[in-house]
């Protein structure tokens, strides 16, 4: 993907968000996709657009809440049985993410939300930190838009939404490449692959509701400078 393609990516969320801010509330963007898609790029990225335009339009000042921070704990996992599984739509704590998007209402206080520590896999507490002067939220991750209790719910909460696809071949590619870099062996890479992140993606491209703004990225590529 050249950096136009994701500029113009960027400035197309930008534009929603634009359109949909909340003038009396924080404005929620939900940006939703397969793991591998590219959703947290494109939401950190966007994230940093709206912070600059933020030093001349307060009403742009924008914070990131992944819903990675919502992980159940490695030792729920364990006794539940779903440590392999990590990742799956029941490793995450669907009550305590709703319940901290309807928290983000009050923007007369700050919200110090957690994050995921993706190296050591765990999360960490008061990662996240929204100021009171925070006006949007953009929050990402694979089940944002799942047709499926109590993920619709959330759909009430969102002032717009983006979904980021891309085939399943482009993600399997993408997606053993993050775990090599994380050092594991071709082989435990694929098993991981193959037996978690798949299905996963699979779900979320078959049971998503429908999004405000489609981003398809229809091969596997990488983000390349371009004269």
């Amino acid at each position: 993907m050249s950096q136009t393609t994701h500029k113009a990516h960027i400035q197309s969320v930008v534009d929603l968000i634009s359109q949909r801010l909340e003038p009396k509330c924080r404005t929620v963007i939900a940006i939703a996709g397969p793991p591998g898609s590219g959703k947290t790029t494109l939401a950190d990225a966007v994230v940093r657009q709206l912070n600059e335009q933020s030093i001349e339009a307060p009403e742009f000042k924008a914070t990131i809440l992944p819903m990675d921070g919502y992980h159940r704990s490695n030792d729920e996992l364990d006794r539940l049985g779903l440590r392999r599984r990590k990742g799956a739509v029941d490793t995450f704590d669907a009550a305590g993410f709703s319940a901290a998007l309807e928290a983000l209402s009050d923007d007369k206080k700050v919200h110090r939300l957690p994050g995921f520590d993706r190296r050591n896999d765990c999360v960490v507490p008061d990662r996240i930190i929204v100021e009171a002067s925070t006006r949007i939220i953009v929050t990402e991750g694979n089940y944002l838009l799942l047709n499926r209790v109590p993920w619709r719910d959330l759909r009430a909460l969102y002032a717009a939404s983006v979904f980021v696809k891309a085939p399943l071949e482009v993600l399997k590619a993408r997606l053993l490449e993050r775990w090599r870099d994380q050092h594991l062996s071709p082989q435990e890479a694929q098993q991981k692959v193959t037996e978690n992140d798949l299905p996963n993606a699979a779900l979320v491209l078959q049971e998503s509701m429908s999004a405000d703004l489609v981003i398809e990225h229809a091969v596997h590529d990488a983000l390349v400078q371009v004269s």
